[in-house]
This record gives structure tokens, sequence and C-alpha cells, in this order.
């Protein structure tokens, strides 16, 4: 009887509370639906086509997944079938939105990289073969343009005049679901993220997935303050954590993209680290700030401008370096070539320096291999990592002499921090860093770690190494 009673308590406790005004309890929330109204139209569907030519291994033991205790016995004891040669297709899905009338499209780099045809979809139906103007990896923005005129443009917000906590809005095509709006706030500004140097991203909770990436966010205004482009996961899904590039960061990218095909990058050859508050207490600084120089590039500029080991960077351009994330994002903004005052921390004392700054040499994709025969290639491994070996050629041209080029990346491997054109030069095994030479050698390696294990690999992109540790095996 007493269960019921509390039974009976709760529902009309519960009854009062639905029955309480909405206006007492908590502000009105804000309607977006004039905003999606007036701006849905503008936002666009991206499909995408990757021609991949090689061997297509056939399937050898169907319906038997790579966790099932038999796939390890058929794996061991059944000879391997001969792959087939063949092209076939990847297809993926992305987003995009207009930014002037005469077709020109902004999106994600990643949404088109190495995409053989891009197909551009408004919400009246019509599709359009796009051409890719250029595309930025550094800070994952590409331009596309489509032959068309009279189209919806989104106007521009500032992102410096936004706030945390502000209401915004994304459109895009989750999953395929063309023109799916979610909203949420803004969580934090200026956000750093691994691997990323040039962008301060914005942090929203909005609900973004794959298929958002590369469409636009917008503030109450109904303006575009950033390009949905990344989140933070352990499933791969959506888990509250998302991160926007600034707008006025796009804009600057594909005003040079429209311009010159690439974007010219400033540099001055530190490495940097953080300034702590025990490190700042060590070198005399009231308070943490700056960015500490570890190393300085022998013969490079900063060198030449008598920048020390040591010295802490203050200052640049005039512009204060809060947090050494700061300096990368300032300094690549600059224009080559330019002589520019640099301010930096020296025992005990500020000194001022005249540094003229240089260039960021490009990115050299690396050429795909054709016409494979070494086994294991063409085919994703346990990590999910499709790989191939360089051929002599391209060993000179990476100026490397042993590696596996990252060809494709499936899974949950899609989402860590490796990029297609990746070269693993190493991994890192128990303590011991081994050096990878070939496919077959690195499929051995990963037989022997544990599903549930982290792998760390030593990376070379472009003209740096890093290094990069995929979370565990089991999942993917």
């Amino acid at each position: 009887m007493s269960f019921i009673r509390g039974c009976v308590a709760t529902i009309w406790v519960a009854f009062v509370v639905v029955a309480t005004p909405v206006s007492a309890q908590r502000p009105d929330m804000p309607d977006f639906a004039d905003l999606v109204e007036r701006n849905g139209p503008s936002v666009v569907n991206i499909s995408t086509t990757q021609i991949v030519r090689g061997t297509r291994a056939l399937p050898q033991f169907p319906g038997i997944d790579e966790d099932d205790p038999m796939w390890e016995f058929f794996r061991r004891f059944i000879p391997r079938q001969p792959g087939v040669p063949r092209d076939y297709e990847n297809r993926s899905l992305g987003s995009g939105f207009i930014i002037s009338p005469d077709g020109y499209v902004l999106t994600n780099a990643h949404v088109v990289d190495a995409a053989d045809d891009v197909v551009v979809k408004l919400t009246d139906k019509r599709e359009f073969k796009a051409r890719v103007v250029g595309a930025d990896k550094r800070t994952d923005v590409a331009l596309l343009k489509i032959e068309a005129n009279g189209l919806p443009a989104l106007r521009l917000g500032d992102p410096s005049k936004l706030r945390v906590g502000e209401w915004v809005l994304a459109i895009g095509s989750p999953f395929g679901f063309e023109n799916t709006v979610t909203a949420g706030i803004v969580s934090a500004k200026g956000r750093s993220l691994p691997q990323e140097n040039y962008v301060p991203f914005i942090q929203t909770d909005v609900a973004i997935n794959p298929g958002n990436s590369g469409g636009p966010l917008f503030n109450l205004r109904g303006e575009v303050i950033g390009i949905n482009s990344q989140i933070f996961s352990r499933t791969g899904g959506f888990m509250g954590l998302s991160f926007a590039i600034p707008i006025d960061v796009a804009m600057e990218v594909q005003s040079q993209l429209r311009a010159n095909g690439r974007v010219s990058r400033g540099r001055i050859g530190v490495v940097i680290q953080e300034v702590t508050k025990e490190l700042a207490e060590s070198f005399g600084l009231s308070r943490p700030m700056g960015a500490l120089v570890n190393a300085v590039e022998k013969g490079g500029p900063a060198e030449k401008a008598g920048v020390e080991s040591g010295d802490i960077i203050l200052k640049f351009d005039g512009k204060l370096i809060a947090s050494s994330s700061d300096l990368p994002r300032i300094v690549g903004m600059t224009k080559p070539g330019s002589k520019i005052a640099l301010q930096v921390w020296r025992q005990g004392s500020a000194r001022d320096l005249s540094v003229q700054v240089g260039e960021v040499p490009d990115e050299r994709p690396v050429q795909r291999a054709r016409g494979r025969t070494r086994p294991g290639e063409g085919q994703a491994n346990r990590l999910g990592l499709v790989l191939v070996e360089p051929s002599a050629e391209q060993k000179r041209e990476l100026k490397i002499n042993h590696g596996l080029i990252v060809e494709d990346l499936r899974g949950q491997t899609a989402r860590t921090d490796l990029r297609p054109g990746d070269v693993i030069l190493d991994a890192i095994v128990k303590g011991q860093q081994i050096e990878i030479r070939t496919v077959e050698q690195f499929n051995k390696i990963l037989a022997t770690i544990d599903r549930s294990a982290n792998i760390t690999l030593l990376v070379r992109r472009g003209d740096m190494q890093t290094f990069v540790t995929i979370r565990g095996m089991q999942d993917r």
C-alpha cells in the first residue's frame, strides 16, 4: 500500500511541475525557423567519387568477422586466394555552402581530398559537376566552383564578436540526410587541436556527425561564423564536442586559393613549447605567457634575426603571444618576405628584434602506386589502414630509405590523426622503435599486439615528422 501511495505522490508532483507556466521556469528558447527557411537553400550536399586502381582482394572468408575466433583458424590453415586486378569506386558525402551568386562554394578539404569527381547538389534538386579551385589541408578548407549564376549566397559574420554561451546552428547532410538542422551553444573559442596549428577552432555542442563536414555554422542573425570540421568522439558519433573553422580564417584561405590555387604561409624556423607556471617563474616572467623556443633552425629566419634557444617570444608584429599555440597562427598568416618586429624575453628582460619571414614549403602529394603485386597491399589491415610500399622513385622524392605510404583509412582509423599520403616510418612496440619496411612485416608486427593495446607510429608528413597514437584495435 505504501508503494502505491508513493507512486501517486510522485505523479502528483510531476503534474504540478508540468502545469507550472513555462515562462516562470526558464526564458523563451530561440526560434530558428525563419533562419533555416532563409538560409537553407544556400547549403549544398557534396558527393565525391574516387577511382581506386589496383588489386582488390577476393572475399576469402565470407561471413566471418575478424573478431570471430574462427577467422584466425581459417587465416592460418586455408591458402590465401589471389586478388583480381580491377578498378573500383570509393564514394563519400559531405556538405558545403554558397559564398557568391556566381557559383563559388566552400567546404572542407578532407571532403574532396583525392576525389576524381565532385558533384554539388542544391536543395532544388539541381546537380552540378564542381571544379576544385584549390584545397588547403593545413586549415581543412577547400574552394569549389560550379557553373551557375543567381545562386543564394550566405552572409558572413565576425567570429571575433562571438561570445561563449551564444546560440549557434548548423545545417548539413549527416549520414546523407540533406539539409538537417541542429543547434547548440558556443562552448569555447580559440581551441587548439593536435596536429592543427593554424586554426583557432570554435568549440560547440551542436550535434555534428559524418556528412556535416564542410557545412556552415550560423549565429542567430543568420550569419555564417564557421565551417563545421571535426568532432571529438570515442565512438565515431557525436559526443557533445564539435569544432568549426572560424569563417574569417576560411575566407582568407579561399581568397588565396582563388587568386593563386594555393596558400602561402609565413614561417620563422623555431621549435616551441608552452610556458607553464613553473617555467615562467624560472625565467623571471610575472605570469605564464609567450612561446618558449626549444630549438632554432640553422640558417633560418629566426637564427638570422638573433633568436636563441631559451628565448620566450612575447610579441610578433605587435600582437601579444598569450600561449604558444598563438604563434604558428599569427606567423602563418603573415606574408612571406615581410620584415616583422619580434619581442623576446631573454635573461630577465625584453629585447626587440627584427625578422624577415620565410615561407612554409608545400606539402608535396605522394603519387598513388599502380599495379601492386606485393602481399597485403590494397587490403585494409587490423588497424583499418590500406598501405603500399613506396617505389624507388618515391623514396628519392620523399628522401626516405624505408616506410609505408598510407593510401586509405577505413573504419575507426579514418578518425585518427593519420591522413592519406602520410608515410609510416617506425612503430613503437613494447618500448622498442622498429623501422617499417614492408606491408608483410608491419602486419606481422600487428599480429603480435593485443587488440586492446595502443600503438604509436612515427609518421612523415610533408617535410615534418610526428608521432601518432592509435588507441586500441579491438573495434576495427
